[in-house]
């Protein structure tokens, strides 16, 4: 989105790239009675400017970037993200659908809500957020180790150590500086292996006090992994 809108990504591509293969629409937007596909949507960011469109990945007791309370607010937090600007932002929310052959699909709403004159108030640089989620990496990965996670979890121990190097397939549009592409796909592993240390082995082999020494270590460091998306997604652009 802020790609296309410093001029660096075209609006034919815009659509394609954020639904990939799934359905996305639009509700509640200005000048429309009833969802309508994306394509037709995006038009609502095409007077904002690129550094005023900011990702947010808010969670309870951590509504950075999000107005005060209210329905937006509320929204955010159960989604877990959104996409504010100055006048308005809009929350993603997926609806769980069953054709009459049976088989599932999902569609990705996009609903719409007015704000008025939202300025965040705090934004973490690419720096800064690479330097703590490094630093959280690093502590994690020696509580884990003191846990001995890789003995009832093998296959975390080489994603824990495979998340030391920044490859990924992940990557920013045009115009991020390499620092941001470093974090964001540095940050794009960590979530992955975050998804894989949260869930408990098969069988019974953690019980509920190792599970939560697990996650009070995991804690800081799924707080750094969203600080890190956040401030490489909304790094300055360059031309």
């Amino acid at each position: 989105m802020r790609a296309w809108r410093a001029g660096l990504v075209p609006f034919d591509e815009l659509a394609d790239e954020i639904a990939r293969d799934e359905e996305h629409l639009v509700a509640d937007a200005p000048g429309t009675w009833t969802d309508v596909p994306l394509p037709q949507g995006l038009p609502l960011f095409a007077k904002v400017h690129p550094d005023e469109i900011r990702l947010v990945l808010p969670v309870a007791g951590d509504p950075r970037g999000l107005p005060g309370p209210g329905e937006l607010t509320g929204a955010a937090l159960l989604a877990g993200e959104a996409v504010m600007t100055p006048a308005f932002g809009v929350v993603p929310q997926v609806r769980q659908h069953t054709s009459g052959s049976g088989v599932q699909f999902e569609t990705v709403l996009w609903r719409f809500f007015e704000v008025a004159e939202h300025r965040p108030v705090f934004q973490m640089g690419a720096a800064e957020a690479e330097a703590e989620l490094t630093l959280a990496l690093s502590e994690a990965t020696t509580q884990l180790t003191k846990l001995d996670v890789a003995q009832w979890k093998p296959e975390l121990a080489g994603a824990l150590q495979a998340l030391r190097r920044p490859e990924s397939t992940a990557t920013l549009p045009p115009g991020f500086d390499p620092r941001a592409r470093r974090l964001f796909a540095r940050a794009g592993v960590l979530d992955q292996v975050l998804a894989l240390a949260g869930t408990n082995a098969p069988g019974g082999a953690i019980n509920g006090y190792e599970a939560q020494q697990r996650d009070a270590a995991l804690r800081p460091l799924v707080s750094a992994c969203r600080q890190a998306l956040v401030a490489a997604c909304n790094s300055p652009l360059h031309a």
